[in-house]
């Protein structure tokens, strides 16, 4: 394979990579701007998704009902997360509230390996996976799916945010909690809803990984993590600005792999999160993305 065909099948690989951490960065995004908790335990949301889709598929269930009943239930574990872990400690300081997190994020993977155990598993491809040549690359249909999907979450989540009243009342939980409840506003109310939409993108997340790289009770923990690192080199504080932070990522990790070693795209990750923490520490598209959330 030359070079130029080299780069371009790197480019598709790291925009798939970029989609799956995008869906999952954007929940760290709405969560972090409506209750200030940092959700570790947020790439478990992907892991619960994509063995729960998994589970309905082999129970002989369509797999698009498989799908969106996974998704549904998911909600609802974020749904119980908030109402029994952030929500009784909502007026906790940061880093206990980053403890909790991390604790529920232990407990869901013991849960995980005690229901699915450790053997990994995989999930049909949504469509027929026939691979695709397009400028001397190869594109496999789920790789389409991935990217298709991270893009129509974010005009969803625009759309959500700037033109629906539910949108609205969060963003007004955003900027001034106080004024939001003077109109009539319940800030805890808007928190279930950011935490159980944001566990559904997490879990929209894994069932897209599942069929590309297979799904296991620890998934979570790594693909968790990058998330959070493309949300804050993006900008923590909106969501188009974490997706190209989570674009980037995924490209620099698949242009490391590809043309150095497997074993330094993690590094590159994390340099970068420690570079941007010490440089600009808002994100590098923070101010470029414009609104908040």
């Amino acid at each position: 394979m030359d070079f130029s065909s080299q780069f371009i099948q790197l480019l598709f690989s790291g925009l798939t990579i970029g989609s799956i951490y995008a869906l999952i960065a954007i929940g760290f995004v709405i969560i972090y701007n409506v209750t200030g908790v940092l959700n570790l335990a947020q790439g478990e949301f992907a892991m619960f998704g994509a063995l729960i889709s998994i589970s309905l598929v082999k129970m002989g269930l369509p797999l698009w009902a498989a799908i969106i009943l996974s998704i549904l239930i998911v909600c609802v574990i974020g749904g119980v997360f908030e109402r029994t872990a952030i929500y009784p400690a909502r007026n906790s300081s940061v880093p206990t509230l980053i403890i909790i997190t991390i604790g529920v994020s232990i407990a869901f993977k013991g849960i995980a390996i005690l229901i699915w155990g450790t053997q990994p598993q995989s999930l049909p491809p949504f469509t027929d996976n026939t691979p695709i040549k397009f400028l001397n690359a190869v594109l496999l249909p789920q790789n389409i799916w991935a990217i298709g999907l991270s893009l129509v979450s974010l005009v969803v989540m625009f759309y959500l945010f700037n033109k629906t009243f539910i949108g609205k009342a969060l963003t007004a939980c955003v900027v001034n909690q106080f004024a939001a409840r003077l109109m009539g506003i319940k800030p805890e109310k808007m928190s279930l809803l950011a935490v159980s939409t944001s566990a559904g993108l997490g879990a929209l997340a894994g069932i897209v990984m599942a069929p590309i790289s297979g799904a296991t009770y620890d998934m979570g923990m790594m693909i968790g993590l990058k998330a959070f690192v493309a949300a804050v080199v993006g900008g923590l504080t909106n969501v188009p600005a974490a997706i190209l932070g989570a674009f980037l990522i995924g490209i620099l990790e698949s242009f490391a792999e590809g043309f150095w070693s497997a074993g330094l795209k993690d590094v590159v990750s994390f340099s970068l999160l420690l570079l941007i923490l010490f440089l600009k520490p808002e994100g590098l598209f923070a101010k470029a993305s414009g609104k908040r959330v």
